[in-house]
């Protein structure tokens, strides 16, 4: 009989990667001045301009597509990580308010491969576009011996800005806030190493293959673009008490990022359906329950807490997309999943 397969199997230690950001904190909070508006641990950083409007911040995140790009190396398709990735940072500092301004890129290859560059880049500005920010600059560097064959990586940075009376960081959420979780369009930018040991690895399985229950084929289904949920976040604005983007960690290891002390998020994993690709990837996969909600958004893929009295007005400014999925607690800063999901 196969062995369940944990994310630690596919290479991916979700526990090294949150003791390494605990041994940084000391190095990183040393670099802080008075300028800084943010603790480490949040979507992302603030910081006022020194000299500037102090009521004005700047905030800023950066972040990768992990491998995800080895999907995209596969179906020899590099039209949508562009997109994917500026997505993702959108989503990273809209969670705190933040309108974006500019964004910046990084693409790496052993060897460039002129075609493939554009496609990305093109992928990046329609998401720019999309977002309404600039794709001011980047950086492009040829590493041969450090990247193999089709091996590239592409990560970014944003920049936005925020008025400090409307950056949101989770200080009003209370208890009896409800929390409302919004679809994401597949498996984002997360959990590709520990789909591809699944499909490809153990199970032999081929891009080209069909997704059951469904007119995909796989590679369709994982190259699925992440979702801006920027139009979301502004629509919420004022109403919203905290809002987290549901990125590496999947729900227990974001929503918790959130929570202001003596509180926990109690999230009612029945109430919403499981995405056929994560559907099945747990199932031939055998992935334990534990694994797979911190490998993948499992279809939702921004939570946002509003106070009891105000769901309804948020459920409307959403356009009826908000699923009730949870509410805040008495607790210690932990994410309860209650339920048996959808599957």
């Amino acid at each position: 009989m196969t062995p369940p397969t944990r994310y630690r199997d596919a290479g991916v230690d979700i526990d090294a990667g949150e003791e390494a950001v605990r041994r940084i904190q000391k190095a990183v909070h040393s670099t802080f001045g008075p300028h800084v508006a943010t603790e480490i641990g949040r979507f992302a950083g603030a910081t006022v301009i020194p000299g500037g409007d102090p009521n004005l911040l700047i905030v800023a995140s950066m972040d990768g597509v992990g491998t995800k790009l080895k999907i995209a190396a596969m179906m020899e398709r590099y039209d949508t990580v562009g997109q994917d990735l500026v997505n993702h940072c959108v989503g990273d500092i809209g969670v705190h308010g933040s309108e974006p301004l500019f964004f910046l890129d990084y693409v790496a290859m052993g060897h460039l491969v002129p075609t493939t560059v554009e496609k990305i880049v093109e992928g990046l500005a329609i998401a720019c576009r999309q977002n309404g920010c600039a794709l001011l600059g980047g950086e492009t560097a040829e590493m041969p011996g450090i990247y193999h064959g089709d091996d590239f990586d592409l990560a970014g940075c944003i920049v936005g800005t925020v008025k400090r009376q409307e950056f949101v960081d989770g200080t009003s959420i209370a208890i009896g806030d409800v929390l409302l979780g919004f679809p994401s369009t597949g498996m984002h930018t997360n959990g590709y190493s520990l789909a591809r040991r699944v499909l490809f690895d153990n199970g032999e399985l081929k891009v080209e293959d069909r997704l059951p229950g469904t007119k995909l084929t796989l590679g369709d289904a994982l190259l699925a673009v992440h979702r801006s949920y920027l139009p979301v976040l502004r629509s919420l604005k004022g109403i919203m008490n905290g809002a987290a983007h549901i990125t590496g960690g999947g729900l227990p290891g974001n929503v918790n990022r959130m929570l202001p002390k003596g509180t926990n998020a109690r999230i009612h994993v029945d109430r919403w359906p499981v995405p056929p690709i994560m559907k099945f990837i747990g199932e031939i996969g055998e992935v334990p329950r534990d694994d797979i909600y911190r490998a993948f958004n499992m279809g939702i893929g921004l939570v946002v807490a509003v106070a009891s009295e105000r769901v309804q007005e948020a459920v409307k400014a959403t356009s009826n997309e908000a699923i009730k999925i949870g509410e805040i607690v008495s607790g210690t800063g932990t994410v309860e999943l209650v339920g048996d999901p959808v599957w």
